[in-house]
């Protein structure tokens, strides 16, 4: 069965990452004589790569690189934070749609109403009530806000899109607090989501709802949160389990410095 190995896919796309420990012991397990040269292993993969360390000091000081289920991890969030800045960037382009509405409403009902007059011939061929398809009748309703209202809905909108895109940045950067922000903020909007569910299936809808529910669910319990599953603590000691310094000075009996 294949096994996609994240490990060393993610280091032939952006190449090793080599560390040359200050501890002896330590550092003669990650270092290698060959005949081309000095090689060192790689934390993310293990393998050697020839050349220089890309850094050198003591163990503790060394990156904590992502490795194994981890980098599995952050390949995840940063799917989710694509989505979010997408979904943001499009709830930007909404809000601004709803503003040049706002103040060009009468304009935009006239040009409406003229132009639904040249699709009325085709709808009464197919016998389709034109005037009174929910499309038309949605479009109607919007006509009929005040100024204020819709005003209003471009603000809420654009805040939400900044809380999207927010959101987008700090789970691209792996940020915890955006992890937290991410649970929040998408719980909150699932009673809605589900709520639209009564008024209108769609399978888009559907999808959105099923995805978030798994967001929110997975985000909560593979980062520990509100203290679930040990909480922080717990998943700090999961991530320097599977760091390379941390399994080689297990392995090797080096001392740790307090």
């Amino acid at each position: 069965m294949f096994k996609l190995d994240w490990d060393r896919r993610t280091c032939s796309r952006r190449g090793h990452i080599t560390y040359a420990p200050a501890e002896p012991e330590l550092r003669e397990r990650l270092h290698a004589h060959t005949a081309v040269g000095d090689a060192w292993r790689c934390l993310r993969c293990g393998d050697f790569a020839l050349g220089a360390p890309h850094g050198a000091g003591p163990a503790e000081e060394a990156p904590l690189v992502p490795r194994g289920r981890a980098l599995r991890d952050l390949f995840i969030l940063r799917f989710l934070a694509v989505e979010r800045g997408l979904r943001g960037l499009l709830v930007l382009v909404a809000a601004w749609a709803v503003w040049k509405f706002s103040n060009s409403q009468d304009a935009v009902q006239r040009i409406f109403d003229e132009n639904l007059t040249v699709f009325r011939p085709v709808a009464d061929h197919f016998h389709w009530d034109l005037e009174h398809s929910p499309v038309v009748d949605t479009v109607r309703k919007a006509f009929g806000h005040e100024h204020r209202t819709l005003v209003l809905l471009a603000v809420g909108l654009v805040a939400y899109a900044v809380i999207e895109i927010v959101e987008a940045v700090g789970l691209w950067m792996n940020r915890r607090w955006a992890e937290y922000l991410a649970v929040v903020a998408t719980a909150a909007f699932l009673p809605i989501e589900a709520y639209e569910l009564t008024e209108h299936i769609s399978v888009l809808k559907i999808c959105t709802l099923l995805l978030n529910i798994v967001a929110v669910l997975w985000i909560l319990l593979s980062k520990r949160l509100f203290g679930l599953r040990g909480g922080h603590a717990a998943f700090e000691a999961e991530r320097h389990s599977a760091s390379l310094l941390e399994v080689e000075q297990a392995a090797g009996a080096v001392p740790v410095k307090a």
